[in-house]
């Protein structure tokens, strides 16, 4: 049973989940002097999770928040991106972040790191009530000036009843939020891919700051440091991501991120062995695997019901290709922040209807373009004409894929997901 509703206090603006989208929304509506509240359902955050990358542009925000110092103290400064065939011969490789010319460095990370670095964030500058964990929500109701939101404790147990102006929809690609506005819309769309996940301290590689993708759409391996301290002793702590198809459904919900032995996957991986990367021993002295199913949804033709309204994987779960996930979360939180600081949301009589439209115009066609782009593999299918057209090999990549093919992929994907050089450069 809900508690009685009546007496709740009244915030302005409840973002429902502290990830990487929530946290990065409250920062950036702190720095536009809008006040705003994060709900979080685990009892405590702690550091979970694997590496991650930050594209220009996300790091752009997160500059403009003052934390990109904080970023280089703890994440690796990407300066290269390759991309390799099977038998690990380089297909294409191109400079990264400001090694490119960019204004803005591209981060690799672990993900519970730049979860915590947020988390500090927010709770040292909107204060320590201002991330409220063990706050699951339940039950949420527009009544048209206000929404009535209901939450409960990792138990069950109902917590007071908070009453907001307006409502963000943070909670990840199983959000309690989006169910509501699509109850029929099912579980998330399941690639027929499985992704296997680890670190392991080790040898830098191609210098200590390159990521590297290697395979091809069947069988693919991904690797990065994401440690600025393991580099900064001439280690690496490597984060890899060993990808396979897998026949039949995806694993329910409750077996998503769990751990599993490398004895599921490590076979197809066992002759992986190159003068650069030796990857069934980075395999073989992990001790923590995880496996994900690759999944997404399908792009909503709306984000905003009444005062409520969706952003980062809750509106536009993608693909992990092309390494724009948390990225597109941290531009969303930018343009909500812009849309609500535009309509003076800060003054306690402006509904937030018109903000929220003019953040779900900036992102929604945007991000949709993007998940459509990861289905299709985006940067990534560089490596599967590797395979399709010289599945043996070759002496000479270009004779295989002219040079002015392998730009034209990557220029058309970084135009489509927001982070040319002109994109980033000229903000």
């Amino acid at each position: 049973m809900r508690p009685e509703a009546g007496t709740e206090p009244i915030i302005d603006l409840a973002i429902i989940g502290g990830g990487i989208g929530g946290l990065s929304t409250a920062l950036a509506l702190h720095a536009h002097g809008i006040g705003c509240t994060v709900f979080e359902s685990v009892d405590a955050l702690r550091p979970l999770g694997v590496g991650i990358n930050l594209l220009p542009h996300s790091v752009r925000v997160l500059a403009g928040l003052g934390l990109q110092d904080r970023l280089a103290q703890t994440a690796i400064e990407t300066a290269t991106l390759s991309y390799f065939n099977k038998h690990g011969q380089l297909i294409w490789s191109e400079p990264r972040g400001l090694a490119a010319g960019y204004a803005f460095p591209q981060f690799s990370i672990h993900r519970g790191e730049l979860q915590m670095l947020l988390f500090e964030a927010a709770r040292t500058r909107l204060g320590a009530d201002a991330v409220r964990t063990g706050h699951a929500l339940t039950h949420f109701e527009d009544q048209g000036d206000s929404v009535l939101l209901q939450f409960a404790d990792s138990q069950g147990v109902a917590r007071p009843p908070v009453r907001a102006r307006a409502v963000i929809g943070a909670d990840g690609i199983h959000s309690v939020v989006r169910h509501a506005f699509f109850p029929n819309e099912g579980p998330p769309r399941f690639s027929g891919y499985l992704l296997w996940r680890g670190r392991v301290e080790g040898t830098p590689f191609m210098g200590g700051r390159a990521m590297a993708l290697i395979g091809h759409k069947n069988q693919k391996f991904v690797t990065y440091p994401i440690s600025a301290e393991h580099h900064a002793s001439g280690r690496a702590m490597v984060n890899w991501i060993a990808e396979l198809p897998l026949a039949g459904d995806a694993p329910p919900r409750q077996d998503w991120s769990r751990k599993v032995d490398a004895s599921r996957f490590r076979e197809p991986f066992a002759g992986w062995r190159f003068p650069w990367l030796d990857i069934p021993s980075l395999i073989d002295r992990t001790d923590t695997i995880f496996e994900y199913p690759m999944a997404d949804r399908d792009p909503l033709d709306r984000w905003t019901f009444g005062r409520v309204t969706l952003l980062g994987d809750a509106a536009h779960p993608m693909y992990p290709i092309g390494s724009n996930g948390a990225s597109q979360g941290i531009l969303d939180a930018e343009a909500m922040a812009n849309a609500l600081n535009t309509v003076g949301f800060g003054r306690r009589t402006v509904d937030p209807s018109a903000a929220f439209a003019q953040y779900e115009a900036a992102r929604r066609d945007a991000t949709a373009a993007i998940v459509l782009g990861n289905r299709a593999n985006g940067p990534d299918q560089v490596m599967e004409l590797a395979e399709q057209r010289a599945p043996q090999g070759f002496a000479d990549v270009h004779e295989v894929i002219p040079r002015a093919e392998l730009e034209a992929i990557s220029a058309r994907y970084k135009q489509l997901a927001g982070f040319s050089q002109a994109q980033v450069n000229q903000r």
